[in-house]
């Protein structure tokens, strides 16, 4: 505002308005008092990375400010913070470490006159935005949404602002709730019946169960032995062809046979099929494309993609990652036109509009797309190949049918002593969009010209011997393939359903496949075998559909949830009182007999997974590995623990030997003297009541709180005491040359050069 007209002016109030007051010996009209109103704006979003870019967008206008994520959320593990009766009404708390982001936000709230909620374009973000808007005490607040972090769709956003949406929060809330009543209820039974600690979970259950079933597939799977039989050939041009026998021998006899008559024989080729074949471009990228593709590409795991794609969306490189539609603007195609013309030029363009199949589509968003198509940014490794994964992808959406030549080519002896041998590939006539994308075709076979008659010379002959193979595992592409094609979770659940479970230690990963661990063989087994609804496709997709229909204001929340609820419930205490413990899984094999008595064993599950145990188990602790290893059991240390009385035990524990209450899990006494934690003499932040102290794991050493099992808090490196200034957890140390940095993996001060000198101070 400028104030070069009114001489001698002093700002004597500011308050969403400036007066100025202009001394009264200055001639008319400016000897009485002016009023200006000058509009200030809050804007707020949930990550400080997003807050930076679009702060440098919106310049002093508005001060943009980042909640740091949630603000509340349900108290932990209580299943009271839901009033079933009053209507499934949840009962928030501010999470722990959040108070002083609410104090400074209401503060902010007072000193602006126009607030804008601007977190993700989401029921996750509209949900943040609800709580902000109820633990700050914001009046007024407008919602605005951005798609893409760029001036153009900020300033644009700007221009549409509307009131929270109702019905997209109370969708988000619904999932939350749910998920809270069916794993405590879950888990409290199955900590009855199997063993304390586990869990259970309204899509984690049924995601287990895809992965514990192929697993049985597997081990039930009866191999059969057969010979895989293959040349090497040269033709008159001198091109190498790799062919296959089709018939695959069961016996050595057979296999030797074929061998013999084909290195005594003259060989040409017998039959060429061609067939000209067009091959489409794929739409731009979902949530669940990205997360497949990028997996099976770049070798990402799902968890893994998102958080880039997170960092590509907040620095404004490209549109929201969260989303179903494979469809693009007008303007983007506009832009995505002139880059397939630039880059392949004007012939190569094929302007497509792609419709999104899926029925339970959320949200209309964009395909995930780059807002740019000019020089790529630089960014770090893994960010850089995502963007050219997503930015690839968007280019050949656009672009012509590729054409190419299926080819099949088939060989024989001349005088047909043999079943043909033969390979199948194909020949590029025009590459359309494979010209932006030619690692798809990566897996082709490209074959030369050939023709019936031409004669071809063995080069050598192989023979493989070989077993038919189970069904493979999955691979976290492929779960996330299977559950999206079940209907089970939504695109922006898949990579957290994945991560529970590893989490969780219900499945592990052998290279890329996913594997269920014992214990998970076990949690599904129990499910299965008593609530086999809730790892049915059936009742978690159809759930699913009626959040949809909340979030589209057509089915009531409360009603909704009691429809579920009430009857599960009952299931849960009818399993309850009718379900024996499982407290034996079978019985041993006959040769493992107890270390200590000599009796036979049974099978048991620890945390470890299953091991033996003597079958007079309590009177007898004699235990045994799956192999037919002793395992030493704990060793009273001749003290009483302080808290119960009873013995206190040395155990082994996965990161080492620890003292702890033998009346366990009764009592979770743990001696926080043990030789090995080495304090540090920093207060844990998170419960305020233990310090960090020095431990060895598997992976080294690292540094958890004193207070463990009631707080998990753990950190990679050695704390420095002091706070990060940006989202409160603890600092640690760093390197040479980055000395200090945040030990929250999720808060851009993890990785302070990034941040330039704003994230020095």
């Amino acid at each position: 505002m400028r104030l070069a007209n009114i001489p001698e002016a002093s700002i004597i109030h500011w308050w969403g308005r400036i007066d100025f007051f202009v001394i009264p010996h200055q001639k008319p009209p400016f000897n009485r008092l002016f009023t200006f109103d000058f509009i200030m704006k809050l804007l707020i979003v949930e990550s400080p990375s997003k807050a930076k870019t679009i702060g440098k967008y919106l310049g002093k206008d508005y001060t943009v400010v980042a909640s740091v994520g949630h603000v509340r959320d349900l108290p932990k593990s209580n299943k009271n913070a839901i009033d079933i009766e009053g209507g499934f009404v949840a009962k928030y708390e501010t999470i722990p470490g959040k108070e002083k982001v609410i104090s400074s936000i209401r503060s902010l709230a007072k000193k602006n006159t126009e607030i804008l909620l601007a977190t993700d374009p989401d029921r996750e973000g509209e949900a943040i935005a609800w709580h902000l808007v109820e633990a700050c005490k914001l009046k007024d607040p407008k919602r605005v949404l951005f798609h893409e972090i760029t001036e153009t769709g900020i300033r644009e956003a700007l221009r549409h602002p509307r009131l929270i949406d109702q019905n997209l929060r109370r969708a988000q809330e619904a999932r939350r709730v749910l998920d809270r009543l069916v794993g405590y209820d879950l888990s409290g039974l199955i900590w009855k019946k199997v063993r304390y600690g586990l869990s259970a979970g309204r899509v984690q259950s049924p995601a287990l169960h895809i992965i514990a079933v192929r697993e049985r597939e597997i081990t039930a799977f009866i191999p059969e032995t057969f010979w895989k039989i293959s040349g090497s050939f040269l033709t008159e041009k001198k091109d190498v062809l790799e062919l296959l026998c089709s018939e695959e021998p069961k016996d050595e006899a057979r296999t030797d046979e074929i061998l013999s008559i084909s290195t005594s024989k003259d060989w040409e080729v017998i039959e060429v099929k061609e067939s000209e074949v067009v091959r489409n471009p794929l739409p731009p990228f979902t949530t669940s494309t990205l997360q497949q593709t990028a997996s099976s590409r770049l070798g990402f795991s799902p968890s893994n993609t998102m958080r880039l794609a997170q960092r590509l969306y907040e620095a404004g490189h490209i549109t929201y990652m969260r989303t179903d539609s494979v469809a693009l603007s007008e303007e983007a195609l506009g832009h995505v036109a002139a880059a397939v013309k630039s880059a392949f030029g004007d012939n190569a363009l094929m302007i497509r509009h792609f419709k999104t199949k899926s029925k339970n589509a959320q949200e209309a968003h964009e395909a995930i797309r780059p807002t740019s198509f000019g020089k790529l940014p630089k960014l770090p490794d893994d960010q850089l190949k995502l963007y050219r994964l997503i930015r690839t992808r968007t280019l050949a959406s656009q672009m012509k049918p590729a054409e190419l030549l299926r080819t099949k080519i088939s060989a024989n002896t001349t005088d047909r002593a043999l079943p043909d041998f033969s390979t199948t590939g194909s020949r590029l006539m025009s590459p359309g969009w494979l010209a932006a994308d030619p690692d798809a075709r990566k897996d082709d076979v490209e074959l030369p010209k050939l023709a019936p008659g031409d004669p071809l010379t063995l080069q050598a002959i192989n023979d493989e011997k070989k077993e038919t193979e189970p069904p493979k595992r999955y691979s976290e592409a492929g779960l996330v393939k299977e559950l999206e094609k079940r209907g089970l979770g939504r695109p922006s659940t898949y990579a957290s359903i994945i991560k529970t479970l590893l989490d969780r230690q219900y499945v592990e990963k052998e290279g890329r496949s996913l594997k269920a661990t014992e214990t998970g063989e076990v949690v599904d087994g129990f499910l299965s075998e008593h609530f086999p609804n809730v790892v049915s496709d059936t009742l978690t997709a159809e759930m699913e559909n009626e959040l949809d229909e909340i979030a589209d204001g057509k089915r009531d929340y409360a009603k909704t949830l009691s429809d579920f609820y009430g009857p599960f419930s009952k299931e849960v205490k009818a399993k309850d009182k009718s379900t024996a413990k499982a407290t034996n899984l079978g019985e041993a094999d006959e040769k493992h007999k107890c270390p200590k008595c000599g009796v036979s064993m049974v099978i048991k599950l620890g945390r470890s997974g299953k091991f033996l145990s003597c079958s007079k188990y309590p009177e007898c602790d004699g235990a045994l590995t799956m192999e037919g290893t002793e395992v030493e059991g704990p060793r009273e240390t001749g003290e009483a623990c302080p808290d119960c009385g009873k013995p206190l035990v040395e155990r082994e524990g996965r990161y080492g030997k620890f003292v702890s209450c033998s009346n366990y899990p009764k009592c979770k006494y743990i001696k926080k003297d043990v030789g090995e934690q080495n304090t540090t003499g920093v207060k844990c932040p998170k419960c305020g009541k233990g310090e960090m102290v020095e431990k060895r794991g598997k992976f080294g050493v690292f540094y958890s709180c004193s207070n463990y099992p009631e707080c998990k808090n753990a950190i990679k490196a050695k704390p420095t005491g002091a706070l990060c200034p940006l989202c409160g957890a603890l600092m640690m140390q760093g390197t040479k040359t980055i000395p200090e940095r945040c030990s929250d993996k999720t808060c851009p001060n993890h990785n302070p050069h990034k941040l330039g000198d704003t994230g020095k101070k």
